[in-house]
């Protein structure tokens, strides 16, 4: 293999596969990229048994041929490299040894043959569809915060999509539960993804679809099967496999009976939260709201700290109501609302609450109180 290439170009390249890589392993391979040259262009592709990501780029390639090298250290390397320089990759004969050069500077890195890569792209996908980079980082953004780190419930373990049948028209729709707080975000359903079987992308997935998603405007191209998924960014391709689970039937913990309506701005009650839960201990982070005509008063009682309370106006006029949250994850959710204001649906002191923009919002939150 004898290639050139644009510094930034291989570095860009470079910056989206080797995330995926992890820092120890135990299986050498894993933990070096593959260096594939031919046609014109440099391919690059890395993988952790579960994750895979390839990019392809242009180069100028005298000799075709493949192999692999740390990724984290070439990434390294080349991150180094003087801006506008260009690098040239070559393997050495028989020393199983990959050359980079650039300007004046030489290194020459250990390589494990291309033979010996996993290949976790292949196998079939029975749908294929289209989604507009803004509406899939809108669906992720919205729910990532609710995805379950608790690996005892594995299924819980990512973001579940699904479509469904919603007054006639056709949804796509992400959900995430931690078991304590729910979120769930529909867009129409692009064409080509109706009947898709309901699947289950683990967090390191979304985490990393979310970061390519920062700098992408047009159409990523989405494959599912019911074992794996496929995201392509234009020249970048990202197949995971899917958690192998059942994500609970989320339906039965959303609230159809909160008949207490709460309307507060959204900006002054989020400073609020986070003004009086300064108090709120460690550990359970509680703070009450109690709810009457007119007003809401925010509270914390803290036997180690002290106590604090701020009272803001709010739109409400049902029965009096004592409720309380987690803080932290009050603040999760309404750090998602787009709107001005915030519209929180009560029923009692021990029951889910409903929160969203407005009513009928494509995004919707299920939170589950705590005693205080």
């Amino acid at each position: 293999m004898k290639v050139t290439i644009e510094r930034s170009v291989l570095l860009k390249a470079l910056g989206h596969v080797h995330r995926i890589v992890e820092r120890r392993n135990t299986i050498p391979i894993l933990a070096n990229v593959l260096i594939e040259a031919g046609d014109g262009r440099l391919s690059l592709k890395s993988t952790d048994l579960d994750l895979a990501a390839s990019e392809s780029v242009p180069a100028d390639v005298a000799q075709n041929g493949a192999t692999t090298v740390p990724a984290h250290v070439i990434y390294d390397i080349v991150r180094k490299l003087p801006e506008g320089a260009q690098a040239s990759l070559e393997t050495a004969g028989d020393t199983g040894q990959l050359i980079l050069r650039s300007g004046r500077s030489r290194f020459a890195l250990q390589a494990l043959p291309a033979s010996d890569f996993p290949d976790l792209t292949s196998g079939e996908f029975s749908h294929r569809f289209a989604l507009p980079a803004v509406e899939l980082k809108r669906l992720i953004e919205n729910t990532q915060f609710a995805i379950s780190t608790e690996e005892t419930r594995y299924y819980l373990n990512g973001i579940f999509l699904h479509t469904v049948d919603v007054d006639g028209t056709a949804m796509l729709r992400a959900v995430a539960t931690d078991g304590h707080r729910l979120a769930r975000v529909e867009t129409p359903a692009p064409q080509g993804s109706v009947g898709m079987p309901g699947v289950i992308a683990p967090r390191k997935a979304v985490s990393e679809v979310q970061k390519l998603l920062e700098d992408m405007t047009q159409d990523v191209g989405i494959e599912i099967s019911t074992a794996k998924a496929r995201f392509q960014f234009g020249d970048v391709v990202l197949t995971t496999k899917l958690i192998d689970g059942t994500f609970p039937d989320y339906a039965r913990v959303i609230p159809t009976g909160n008949d207490k309506r709460l309307v507060v701005d959204k900006e002054p009650f989020e400073k609020a939260v986070d003004r009086v839960s300064t108090l709120s201990s460690e550990r359970g982070r509680a703070i009450k709201l109690a709810i009457a005509d007119g007003k809401m008063t925010l509270s914390v009682n803290n036997p180690d700290s002290g106590s604090a309370s701020e009272e803001i106006e709010a739109d409400y006029d049902s029965a009096p109501i004592d409720i309380g949250f987690n803080a932290r994850y009050l603040l999760d959710i309404v750090g998602q609302l787009s709107s001005d204001t915030a519209l929180i649906r009560l029923a009692d002191p021990g029951s889910p609450t409903l929160i969203q923009d407005r009513d009928g919002a494509p995004a919707l939150y299920v939170l589950m109180p705590l005693r205080v």
